[in-house]
């Protein structure tokens, strides 16, 4: 009886390790081939725009990044967090993606009021022209409410792991996108362009997303407003995050922008494109990971152990990554070009904020995949104090000061993450040894 016991626990060991191979293998590889085509077409944007082009292209870029992290404002996490109450019935989770989506264009109007002046100003400040400062800020908003839709639309897909589907969609929009960059740049070679054929890929790839989501939803726009409140709730919890991330996240590119020169921009962009290895072990872990983590059953010893797993391996990954960033860093320069070749050092402190931007990441995403919002007001008082002292230390900023700078946040940042994360697993340990 024990020995059939065993044999039955070894077989089913053996399938889950076989399955969890199978997903790693077919994730891992599909993003070495999409952040491949991304390395490739940030090189060619890298060598074929003019400095002064890059700068402005990193400015908007970077702009992006904080629009689409306000206009979200947490409601992914929260469509995610009620999704994964609802995965198997069809109804409901269409009921809980139309919700998602009818806040997600509410939050991207406000988002855009708020965020293309400021975008124009910085692009005027670093010597853009009016036309110019215009065909940017329009060519930036396909791209801004295609990345919004995507968000909401692989969410049902994640959480029924129809990875194969989502990586062949992604495939499909990087090598569009590749496409478009070598034909219209190689003609045009202006901000805008490269604007225009980054957005337009990603608005086919939700063409695509749509008909993979519709697998598993019913597609209507019924809205339930019981989930609006508790999708909203999430988001005012999640809103005080976000305003700090938007900060501390993007903080050096403001720095650079505000103090230093259109050349460090440029740089800065150049080198952020060679820590393009970090997205795919950040969508491997997304993808796989935390929506996993955020349908387990509610199990303290597991989710701790789950949790320290995760933490202990996003740690080894990024020193192995660092290492071998360290490694190749000539040959890596030497891709960029001459215009970025002495740049050694800045390149490892940018790596070293990579990685544990990374593991920020992937912390946040677990503790808000289970519905646990943590109150950042120390960490966005210790983060203004810090930039107002930056400022007055540093007149000019040079970019590796405005590095080291960062990355002393971001490591206050993922150990504040990461602490809560054990936290609230303690604490309803607590709590369940109360009520029992």
């Amino acid at each position: 009886m024990k020995n059939l016991a065993s044999s039955v626990f070894n077989q089913h060991t053996y399938a889950k390790g076989l399955q969890w191979s199978k997903l790693i293998v077919i994730t891992g590889g599909s993003q070495v081939v999409i952040q491949l085509a991304s390395l490739i077409c940030g090189i060619l944007i890298i060598r074929l725009l003019s400095t002064q082009e890059y700068a402005l292209y990193t400015l908007a870029n970077t702009m992006l990044g904080t629009m689409i992290m306000l206009a979200d404002n947490g409601i992914s996490s929260g469509v995610m967090a009620e999704a994964g109450k609802v995965w198997l019935n069809k109804e409901k989770s269409g009921i809980v993606l139309a919700t998602g989506l009818r806040l997600r264009n509410k939050f991207a109007i406000y988002t855009l009021i708020i965020t293309l002046p400021i975008l124009g100003s910085l692009l005027i400040k670093n010597n853009a022209t009016w036309i110019g400062m215009i065909l940017i800020t329009l060519s930036i908003i396909p791209a801004f409410f295609a990345a919004l839709s995507d968000n909401l639309l692989e969410i049902a897909p994640k959480l029924h792991q129809d990875i194969n589907s989502l990586q062949k969609n992604q495939i499909e929009v990087s090598i569009l996108r590749l496409i478009l960059n070598t034909v219209l740049i190689l003609i045009f070679p202006f901000t805008f362009i490269a604007l225009i054929a980054n957005g337009i890929p990603r608005i086919y790839g939700n063409y695509k997303l749509k008909k993979i989501s519709s697998k598993f939803i019913d597609s209507n726009n019924s809205i339930d407003y019981a989930i609006e409140r508790e999708v909203m709730k999430a988001v005012k919890r999640t809103l005080p995050i976000v305003i700090y991330h938007c900060l501390s996240g993007q903080i050096s590119i403001w720095l650079i922008s505000l103090f230093g020169t259109t050349s460090n921009i440029a740089q800065y962009g150049a080198l952020g494109r060679l820590s393009v290895i970090f997205s795919i072990f950040s969508t491997l872990f997304s993808t796989l990971v935390v929506p996993r983590f955020s349908r387990m059953e509610i199990t303290t010893k597991v989710l701790l152990k789950r949790f320290s797993l995760i933490q202990l391996s996003t740690t080894i990954l990024s020193l192995i990554i660092l290492f071998c960033i360290w490694l190749l860093s000539n040959q890596m320069l030497w891709i960029l070009g001459n215009k970025y070749k002495s740049l050694n050092t800045e390149l490892i402190l940018m790596s070293i904020n990579g990685c544990l931007g990374f593991m920020t990441g992937i912390s946040s995403q677990l503790i808000i995949s289970r519905g646990w919002f943590m109150k950042p007001y120390y960490l966005m008082g210790l983060n203004f104090f810090s930039s107002i002292i930056f400022i007055t230390v540093f007149h000019n900023a040079s970019l590796i000061s405005i590095l080291y700078f960062n990355i002393i946040l971001s490591l206050l940042t993922y150990l504040l993450n990461t602490m809560f994360g054990f936290f609230q697993i303690s604490k309803f340990n607590s709590l369940s040894l109360i009520n029992s």
